[in-house]
């Protein structure tokens, strides 16, 4: 669960989000099969600017559009926020003062369902200055894990997203499969879908969720389908047999 308090603390001591900006979609969200919110007024916020983590977006919503009937409400000592609940807990925080007065920021996961429009939304609402593209290309990606080579092909998806590494595609059939163990970690995006992972283990060392592939990616990432990517974090790869320097970044 979210601790919407600390969040609503960090913001009011930093004097606000990194930016924020109108969003013109009409947003709803579904909570015990009521819609708490509808409204064409949501703000699209950035909690940070940190360029070492990928900034996840969030809306919030004018107090005057959420249905708040039966609410529980618990003002901060400050009076700065109150925390709005219901019988499962804290859902939501109102900002009583500061940039984002008189607007709430929810618990995104604590809700049944997010729309924009009539398309259901998961994860976190998109960025609407990220960009997703994949691109097919014959250029040779070769992917080595200790010294071992674990993957190679010239028939990649090459994957480009706004403020990410590049990401390499490679066929199943180009990867070494007896160094593979399924794992059991599922991760979501909402650019790209529900993402499975495998173990990658290298004479007895294991590489856990070395690789992630998408079964059934957004119609956005269709080309990546059944393809499996490498943390270029974590292995060593060469593109045309030019080796890439490793990114920095959380996943390092």
């Amino acid at each position: 669960m979210t601790d919407l308090a600390a969040i609503a603390k960090k913001l009011l001591a930093r004097g606000g989000p990194y930016k924020t900006e109108p969003c013109h979609k009409r947003i709803r969200i579904l909570l015990n099969k009521e819609y708490i919110v509808d409204t064409i007024e949501a703000k699209y916020v950035w909690e940070r600017d940190d360029p070492f983590y990928p900034q996840y977006l969030k809306y919030y919503i004018p107090h005057k559009f959420v249905k708040t009937n039966g609410w529980k409400e618990d003002k901060d000592s400050s009076s700065n926020f109150t925390i709005l609940s219901q019988d499962s807990g804290p859902i939501a925080v109102l900002f009583n003062t500061g940039p984002l007065e008189g607007l709430v920021r929810f618990d995104f996961a604590a809700m049944d369902a997010w729309y924009e429009e009539d398309v259901e939304i998961y994860v976190h609402p998109r960025d609407p200055h990220v960009r997703v593209d994949v691109l097919p290309s014959t250029r040779e990606v070769r992917v080595e894990i200790d010294g071992v080579e674990v993957g190679k092909s010239s028939n990649v998806m090459m994957l480009f997203e706004t403020g990410l590494p590049p990401r390499y595609y490679l066929p199943q059939t180009s990867v070494k499969h007896e160094l593979l163990t399924e794992s059991k970690t599922i991760t979501s995006c909402p650019y790209k879908g529900d993402a499975n992972y495998y173990n990658v283990t290298i004479n007895g060392t294991e590489h856990k969720d070395a690789i992630w592939w998408y079964k059934l990616p957004t119609h956005e990432c269709a080309f990546v389908a059944g393809r499996f990517c490498f943390y270029n974090e974590k292995v060593d790869i060469w593109i045309d047999g030019i080796k890439q320097e490793r990114p920095k970044n959380h996943w390092s």
